[in-house]
């Protein structure tokens, strides 16, 4: 997640290949934590984010990579635990999007406004939210 989150930061690029790693790796997890449970719950979840994320692709709000990086972190979150994902990410993009207003981080100008990569600010939410279950796990 570190890679793909400095990849998009230096590029604004989010490659295929850690994408699928990515949710690959999600489905190693469930087979070696015998979770398999749940997979059908997290495949649907991130379907449905998926094909409501369509919208904002077709209308030039988000890039293709992070459609495919937040889809792959709805599987990994699923149902259960969107809300403090969902929180801690428009933390994150707050933060990161002040930051690029004024100059201390990466952005872009486009027609539309400034365009900041998505995937630090992913990266940071779910890393949270997989913190933040452990806290209440204990």
């Amino acid at each position: 997640m570190f890679w793909i989150a400095l990849t998009d930061f230096r590029s604004f690029k989010i490659r295929n290949e850690a994408v699928l790693v990515l949710a690959g790796l999600y489905f190693l997890y469930s087979a070696t934590s015998g979770d398999w449970a749940s997979v059908p719950w997290h495949l649907g979840f991130a379907t449905l984010t998926l094909a409501g994320m369509t919208y904002f692709y077709a209308a030039n709000k988000l890039g293709g990579g992070d459609i495919k990086l937040l889809t792959v972190a709805f599987l990994w979150i699923g149902p259960g635990s969107v809300l403090p994902f969902s929180l801690l990410l428009l933390v994150f993009i707050g933060f990161h999007y002040l930051a690029a207003r004024v100059g201390w981080a990466a952005a872009e100008k486009s027609p539309a406004g400034l365009r900041i990569p998505l995937a630090p600010s992913v990266a940071g939410a779910l890393i949270g939210t997989f913190a933040l279950g452990f806290v209440a796990a204990a």
